[in-house]
């Protein structure tokens, strides 16, 4: 259908219409036939061929292994994409539309990639496009350490107050781009973050207690991953636990009680005796603890006092769990069973009976909470795994990526 010439008062289909009546009088008149009669109709115009949009661009050099390889088809899809490199491919994701790509993996440090694109216009033509670019050299790497929980260490079943834990070879200076490639995946979601203790250190807890019998992945994605200037990851890291049932410890240095309950349910009650005061250092820190470790035989040193000096000591005890790095545990003292229940006589410790301390070894996961009140001596957050000592506004303040909810599993 033709445009109607501005200023006219024919409509476009009465002009169009006028023509072609005017010329079939004048081909009868003549003896011609109009040659689109004997075709059937016009020709279609011929359609463009896609074109192809790379981004880095072509021959590109010391490009950031943390920028995505970008891909865009005009005029058609994109049917087929391929980014191969000197030290291994990049996989990406399509979009919908299929008129988009991007790569969702991080390129290696002093690679060379070759990438070769498809497109295909409506009428079925092929586009084939071919580009390269080439990522800065690494001059150091850092890898992980060590990760907490650790099979041998942890367990991998675990309390709900467990964090990740995880300790760099090398200090960190790009946080921001090492957080966002440490990925949670849990089988329920689960608000949480990361938060630096140092330019080394990086932990992550949820907001409140994991739910119960919840599955955790841990994805720490850091090949290639810029952790500073001139500094890259050395490999990928995957962990993968779960949490067991909610167990809580709850005692009072003023009641001289623990309570345990499983799943909200009371299960036990132990008779204890907390610090007995007097020195900062013989008070027991009130707060909430984690279980850090099941010791069946632990000796004892008084901190800070040598031997032959008023209040030494060196004694072995049984069925212990740490909660603090001060030397805190709940462990068996079957020399002050007479008081556990009603007077406070420890060095700082919380001792129950030795029926009870075998009791609550055998039914303690490491990550178990154990939360002590009554006590004018606060666990400090550094204090072993203080971690829940920080409510969650001074948790994420030390977050780079500020707390997210993890992605299913």
């Amino acid at each position: 259908m033709g445009q109607a010439i501005r200023g006219s008062t024919y409509a476009p289909g009465l002009v169009a219409l006028s023509l072609v009546t005017a010329c079939s009088a004048a081909d009868a008149a003549t003896g011609r036939t109009d040659p689109a009669q004997n075709a059937g109709s016009a020709p279609e115009a011929v359609r463009a061929a896609a074109t192809v949009l790379v981004t880095p661009a072509d021959s590109s050099g010391d490009v950031p292994t943390d920028m995505p390889v970008l891909i865009g088809a005009r005029g058609g899809t994109l049917k087929k994409v391929s980014v191969k490199g000197s030290k291994g491919s990049l996989a990406g994701v399509l979009s919908a539309d299929g008129t988009q790509w991007r790569s969702r993996e991080t390129a290696a440090p002093g690679a060379t990639y070759k990438v070769t694109v498809e497109a295909v216009n409506p009428d079925g033509k092929t586009t084939e496009t071919t580009s390269s670019f080439s990522t800065a050299e690494a001059e150091d790497r850092f890898s992980i350490a060590s990760l907490t929980p650790h099979k041998d260490y942890t367990g991998l079943t675990v309390g709900v107050g467990m964090p990740i834990m995880i300790t760099f070879d090398r200090d960190i200076s790009d946080r921001v781009e090492v957080e966002r490639n440490l990925l949670v995946r849990t089988s329920k979601p689960v608000q949480g973050a990361w938060h630096w203790f140092d330019d080394r250190t990086v932990h992550f807890r949820p907001k409140r207690f994991w739910p119960a019998y919840t599955k955790v992945r841990l994805e720490a994605r850091l090949a290639g991953v810029r952790g500073g200037e001139g500094l890259y990851g050395k490999a990928d890291r995957v962990l993968d636990f779960r949490i067991g049932r909610s167990q809580i410890t709850q005692g009072s240095v003023q009641s001289h009680h623990l309570t345990v309950k499983r799943d909200g349910k009371r299960i036990r009650t132990i008779p204890m005796s907390a610090g007995q005061g007097g020195q900062w250092k013989y008070h027991t820190t009130s707060g909430i603890h984690l279980a850090m470790s099941r010791e069946p035989v632990t000796v004892m040193i008084s901190p800070g006092i040598s031997p032959g000096q008023p209040g030494y000591y060196r004694k072995t005890v049984y069925n212990t769990v740490r909660i603090s790095n001060s030397g805190e545990y709940v462990h068996s003292a079957p020399w002050s069973v007479g008081s556990q229940g009603n007077a406070n006589v420890s060095h700082g410790c919380v001792n129950v009976s030795p029926g009870h301390a075998k009791w609550f070894i055998d039914n303690t996961l490491i990550g178990d909470p154990i939360i002590i009140t009554g006590s004018p001596r606060v666990l400090e957050p550094l204090n072993g795994w203080g971690h829940w000592q920080e409510d969650w506004s001074e948790w994420t303040r030390w977050s780079s990526t500020l707390g997210f909810v993890t992605e299913t599993a």
